[in-house]
């Protein structure tokens, strides 16, 4: 791509930086510099960006390698979304409606629903929540408690992080019934891990952001077209109008400071392989973030490669004929989690095409796609009476084994901030100190604090467009969720998609 920055873009008074890495996170933080005059270089190692939220082709079908939703209270996102102008395609809810079916009670009682009332904290929900249908009266009651309870949490509170979710349900009177019904319903879909296995801290920030600060926080968004169209092409597109370099198919190799105060970064598919800069923002997974950081960048580098990593699977099936008449539901009493139609998206003019989300996914991650077949089908039979008459098309699997950072009790303190020690060096990722766990929003979070501790360092002021960001942030709440995902900024290598008995290639979460 050209170099030069295009007309309008203000000059750069020779400050230059790379950032390496084309995820949200990188797209980001290569948006925020360049809005700041800064000339940038954008390198990614894959043909496209998007980090784990991206399309690809399957046949005539453009396939997600999973779903992504975010919230209204979602900040972050919803500015990246208008800054690459993509936010007509990505529309949320007028209210939060989750369709809730539970296969453990007979036909007929299946159907639950949370959603919202136009009324003040804590009284949206009130009504949803007195006529859930899967949780006894008493189980509701105790979960309005707890909730109250989790709301009084101080969330600057270090003590958060060392406890997990679960023993806290526990002792504020949470069923094993109300968990599955309720806080794992939407903490799995949000953290990637079960209460049991999960931080309080970061738990709490979920619940207390997307429930319990503003009556519409939860209202959920998705995007209407391939993912690819969001975070490839329309970010390229505003990549290019700011006037940032972007090179895919850039493999970085090194990163190291020089005598004189600059870095130098090496990489392979780039003209020349060695890039100068001012300031690097190195916008990529913990492990290889470890693995390009130079001595004494970080005080316990070690620390990143403690981080773990969770699986999500997505399984995506395509039918003959319409099957589910609901955008999504979310399922009890079966392995399914949550099912989206992705019919229209896809560019699918006949039948329908359903996307299994399933976070949290160690059992099934390495299973052979003829075992998930047999495991899934039956069970979006029991679900979705259309299906039973239906012929599956197709089905294949996308999985991504390090899909995102899990959540366990102490991964606050492994987490760095966006600075190091090393003056002009940045780190941004939805695994970094956003104080969210791995999702859109973090991973947009990151790339914003990242590109606003090189505009410090480099003395350039913070373009006004991040005010936007900052302002919807005081109207409302910092917030994000991702069913199935919380997508994680960078390069990953993964796995393509499946299909019976033939390993193809194709994306991963």
């Amino acid at each position: 791509m050209n170099d030069e920055p295009r007309s309008g873009v203000p000059e750069t008074s020779g400050r230059d930086a790379v950032v390496i890495g084309g995820g949200l996170a990188g797209v980001t933080a290569a948006l925020a510099l360049a809005d700041a005059g800064v000339r940038v270089t954008l390198l990614e190692g894959r043909p496209r960006l998007g980090g784990l939220a991206f399309s690809f082709r399957r046949g005539g079908l453009t396939v997600d390698n999973g779903q992504h939703v975010y919230l209204r209270c979602c900040t972050a996102y919803r500015w990246f979304l208008d800054r690459i102008e993509g936010t007509a395609l990505a529309p949320l809810q007028d209210r939060l409606d989750v369709p809730v079916v539970d296969l453990a009670r007979p036909e007929g009682r299946r159907l639950g629903r949370l959603r919202r009332d136009a009324l003040p904290v804590p009284l949206h929900l009130g009504r949803s929540l007195a006529t859930y249908p899967h949780l006894s009266l008493a189980e509701r009651a105790s979960v309005g408690r707890a909730a109250l309870a989790l709301k009084r949490l101080d969330l600057a509170d270090p003590a958060l992080d060392a406890q997990d979710f679960g023993s806290w349900l526990a002792a504020h009177g949470q069923s094993p019934r109300a968990v599955e019904a309720l806080w794992d319903l939407v903490g799995v879909a949000t953290l990637n891990a079960v209460a049991g296995d999960t931080s309080l801290a970061l738990a709490a920030m979920v619940f207390k952001t997307g429930l319990l600060s503003d009556p519409g926080a939860a209202d959920i968004g998705w995007a209407h077209v391939p993912l690819g169209e969001l975070h490839d092409r329309l970010a390229r597109r505003a990549l290019d109008s700011a006037g940032v370099r972007t090179e895919v198919r850039a493999r970085v190799s090194a990163v190291s400071a020089a005598a004189d105060g600059t870095w130098t970064v090496r990489a392979s598919g780039v003209p020349g392989e060695t890039l100068r800069a001012d300031a690097v923002v190195l916008a990529v997974p913990q492990r290889e973030a470890h693995d390009l950081l130079p001595d004494g960048a970080l005080d316990a580098p070690e620390r990143l490669l403690e981080i773990g990593t969770a699986p999500i699977l997505n399984v995506h099936v395509v039918y003959d004929r319409k099957v589910l008449d609901a955008p999504f539901l979310a399922a009890l009493g079966t392995p399914v989690q949550w099912v989206f139609d992705r019919t229209d998206a896809s560019g699918l003019r006949e039948g329908q095409y359903l996307a299994l989300s399933q976070s949290a996914a160690q059992d099934d991650i390495d299973a052979p796609v003829a075992a998930l077949r047999e495991r899934y089908l039956p069970e979006l039979e029991r679900l979705l009476p259309g299906t039973r008459g239906a012929t599956v098309r197709d089905f294949f699997v996308t999985r991504e084994r390090t899909a995102t950072f899990a959540p366990a009790p102490g991964v606050g303190r492994l987490r760095p901030g966006a600075r190091t020690k090393s003056p002009g060096l940045y780190l941004a990722g939805a695994w970094t100190a956003t104080g969210w766990p791995a999702t859109m929003e973090s991973a947009v979070r990151s790339g914003v604090s990242a590109a606003d501790a090189a505009l410090a360092a480099l003395g350039r002021p913070r373009p006004r467009r991040l005010f936007a960001f900052e302002e919807a942030a005081r109207r409302g709440v910092p917030g994000d969720a991702a069913a199935g995902s919380g997508s994680a900024a960078g390069r990953n290598p993964g796995r393509e998609p499946e299909g019976p008995g033939v390993p193809l290639r194709g994306g991963t979460r």
